[in-house]
């Protein structure tokens, strides 16, 4: 069994009042964009920018991200505002440049069971965000964790992004039980992303209310400045006043779980 997952002592990571929120657009566009974005977030007290310089997506013709560049204009934002950084890693011979560059080094659905992937980043003294496979159960993801934490790390975030059903109304289905199961389990924090998992920007306030209520330990949140422009994900994306109304919202329901936002 996942005996490490269960004993979970690790180093925290947050304040254990804190429902903290990452947020940002799904991809790396323009450096000068996301230092707007980056002020903007840390004005309301966000701290961590999500941005993708590399993306995996399921058609070869789509958006992929501007990669090595992408990296390297996060780290230029990182540098001008002081936010820290979470992006997504596709490879193991990427690890060097993301332990540089990188606050938070997420695995994405697709690689949660890239095994080899997950012990090379198990050997790093670096936060690791592991998301849920679309098409993983709980026990899964929850070995998938085991994978880093026998390896030595033990600075891990789960993220539930949604799986996969016979639901066509929304992109995956947010299975907001595994927050609740998870925390029953082990210690490590639990975050949920609520645009990924839904695929509609509709939905994204009123699952983050049930996020929070339910007891998960942050937010994961899609936010552009102008999401009708964004290069990848537009229609599960939120706009600058949504997000503050987002935050109005979460803060009232984390004041009654006793976390404030961070």
């Amino acid at each position: 069994m996942y005996e490490k997952v269960k004993q979970f002592k690790g180093k925290a990571l947050f304040p254990v009042n804190q429902f903290t929120i990452i947020a940002g657009p799904c991809a790396v566009e323009d450096e000068e964009q996301l230092v707007e974005m980056a002020l903007f977030l840390k004005a309301f007290g966000v701290t961590h920018l999500r941005a993708g310089a590399y993306k995996p997506r399921t058609s070869p013709y789509t958006f992929q991200g501007l990669e090595e560049k992408g990296l390297t204009i996060l780290q230029h934002v990182r540098a001008r505002t002081g936010i820290k950084i979470v992006t997504e890693i596709m490879d193991a011979s990427q690890i060097k440049m993301y332990e540089d560059n990188v606050d938070i080094i997420q695995v994405g659905a697709r690689n949660m069971q890239n095994f080899a992937l997950l012990k090379a980043l198990g050997k790093i003294k670096k936060p690791i965000l592991l998301k849920r496979g679309f098409g993983s159960t709980i026990e899964e993801w929850l070995y998938a964790c085991e994978y880093l934490l026998n390896e030595g790390n033990d600075q891990i975030i789960l993220c539930e992004r949604g799986i996969k059903t016979f639901e066509p109304m929304t992109r995956n289905t947010l299975d907001i039980s595994s927050v609740p199961i998870v925390k029953s389990i082990t210690n490590i924090p639990v975050f949920v992303d609520p645009s990924h998992s839904s695929g509609r920007r509709d939905l994204i306030i009123p699952l983050a209310r049930a996020i929070v209520a339910v007891g998960a330990d942050g937010l994961m949140i899609e936010v552009h400045q102008q999401p009708q422009y964004s290069v990848s994900d537009k229609d599960e994306t939120i706009d600058f006043q949504e997000f503050v109304s987002l935050l109005e919202q979460v803060q009232a329901i984390a004041t009654v779980m006793g976390k404030k936002i961070g």
